[in-house]
């Protein structure tokens, strides 16, 4: 029997290894583009450096796009569960004191991807960049303004 979606049966077996690294994509609630406005996605790439600096994570790349979030990182502390849950209810909260909005932000569950030995960091890492690229926002990633990257690409 396939589990239905946002079924906990789907995240069943969601491991939290430490160093390991991992693609998290996270939505908007209902896919609003609540990061259309350039404090609000700027708040969520500073709360992702503030994770890193607390050594909850090291950040590799991410992309704000205006519905939703890409990330790759390593898990340095803690869970995946611990760490979304603090990254999104901080975020929430200042991105909804910007919008002047109250209520939930984010949807409930997020999408997790531990990249396997056999994938190339660098090619999980350009996925995540050339979203906005793929998504027509733009025509190089380069000249979107909501990404972050630890190497040049």
């Amino acid at each position: 029997m396939k589990p239905q979606n946002g079924s906990k049966l789907l995240r069943k077996g969601r491991a939290s290894i430490k160093n390991e690294h991992y693609l998290i994509t996270t939505t908007a609630l209902e896919r609003k583009p609540v990061f259309k406005q350039s404090e609000a996605p700027e708040i969520v790439l500073k709360s992702l450096h503030w994770c890193e600096s607390q050594g909850k994570i090291a950040l590799d790349a991410a992309v704000v796009m205006p519905d939703h979030l890409h990330f790759v990182m390593s898990l340095r502390s803690g869970s995946l569960a611990q760490l979304m849950h603090s990254l999104k209810g901080y975020t929430a909260y200042k991105v909804n004191g910007l919008l002047k909005k109250k209520g939930p932000l984010w949807q409930r569950h997020y999408h997790d991807h531990a990249v396997r030995q056999d994938e190339d960091l660098k090619e999980v890492v350009l996925y995540t960049l050339y979203n906005p690229v793929r998504a027509g926002l733009v025509d190089d990633f380069h000249d979107y303004f909501f990404w972050y990257c630890r190497w040049d690409v």
